[in-house]
């Protein structure tokens, strides 16, 4: 008699798809996303109170009359069309922080660079060097970096007293209308330590081989530096460019303790970051404040904007393309 061998039971499909191997793995997933979201939490209530709230009500109040203490009513855009139609001051303010930006970066830039090519190589004591060189940029936004540098050119200052040495007779530099925003333009490119780190880090990424084949072709070290280094640190002299033009467009410490507050004298250190400040809580507008904010946060976006789009036509990336 032929034995016949008993039909396997059949399998069960899990109802929802998944087996159990699949739905460990789905809750360990569920459970990383909501460690995730825990520690990222802080963070995320932080820029929605502080930063995103804040930012669309100052949008806000730009449409309104507000005065701080009073009452708020809609007005639309009569606040921008005073901005550019009836303010003096604002167009002011516009051409002082130009002046600022266009003379300060570059000058910061050129002396970070310079300063990172002196440091570049590894010596004995470098790196305290290198930390020295950085102090000012840990200093210098402070307000009392900037009350020790109105002291210093002030007229019975450390300058002075140095100019009096070669017989020259000094001034009341901050005190001068004509001079004023130079020494806070002075005191911006004094604080060239954070790009020179930046640029110290580029230049041990260029690969000697290139210098290498400068030399054996002849190149001066003036050529060098102009075809080989100035190309490779591009991406670099970029990053810190954009960086830079934002940090000076958005100068308020130095000019508001140089100048008292007041932006003096005669508005030669009138600063657009300064006048927003007086126009909300010297004069207490605040929603002439917000509309003039957000008229500086389009103008700095735009230029960004500029930025990017110029830099495809001189940034060089080590893999041969250009963006």
């Amino acid at each position: 008699m032929a034995l016949t061998q008993a039909p396997a039971p059949p399998v069960r499909e899990p109802r929802n798809g998944r087996t159990p191997t699949n739905r460990r793995a789905a809750l360990m997933r569920r459970r990383e996303n909501v460690a995730g979201y825990t520690f990222l939490s802080p963070w995320l209530l932080g820029f929605m109170f502080i930063t995103a709230v804040p930012m669309f009500y100052s949008l806000y109040l730009s449409f309104t009359d507000n005065e701080l203490f009073g009452d708020s009513n809609w007005i639309g855009f009569e606040n921008y069309k005073k901005i550019f139609t009836n303010d003096p001051h604002f167009w002011h303010a516009v051409q002082v922080t130009l002046i600022y930006a266009l003379v300060a970066v570059p000058l910061k830039l050129a002396a970070a660079l310079g300063v990172a090519l002196l440091l570049r190589r590894e010596r004995r004591g470098i790196g305290l060097f290198r930390a020295l060189f950085y102090l000012p940029s840990l200093l210098g936004g402070s307000v009392a970096i900037a009350i020790l540098w109105q002291a210093m050119f002030s007229r019975n200052g450390a300058f002075n007293s140095f100019l009096g040495l070669f017989g020259i007779e000094g001034k009341a530099w901050v005190n001068d209308p004509d001079w004023a925003l130079s020494s806070i333009i002075l005191l911006g490119m004094w604080q060239f330590g954070a790009p020179m780190v930046i640029f110290l880090a580029g230049l041990k990424q260029v690969p000697p081989e290139l210098y290498e084949a400068a030399a054996v072709d002849g190149a001066t070290r003036w050529n060098s530096f102009w075809h080989v280094t100035l190309p490779a640190l591009s991406p670099v002299i970029f990053f810190n460019l954009v960086l830079e033009t934002i940090h000076g467009f958005q100068g308020f410490t130095s000019a508001y303790v140089v100048s008292g507050g007041t932006g003096g004298p005669t508005d030669s250190t009138l600063m657009y970051t300064l006048y927003l400040y007086i126009k909300g809580f010297t004069e207490f507008k605040m929603a002439y404040a917000s509309a003039m904010a957000w008229v500086f946060l389009i103008a700095v976006g735009a230029l960004t904007v500029l930025l990017f789009s110029t830099g495809k036509f001189w940034v060089h990336y080590g893999d041969g393309g250009d963006k």
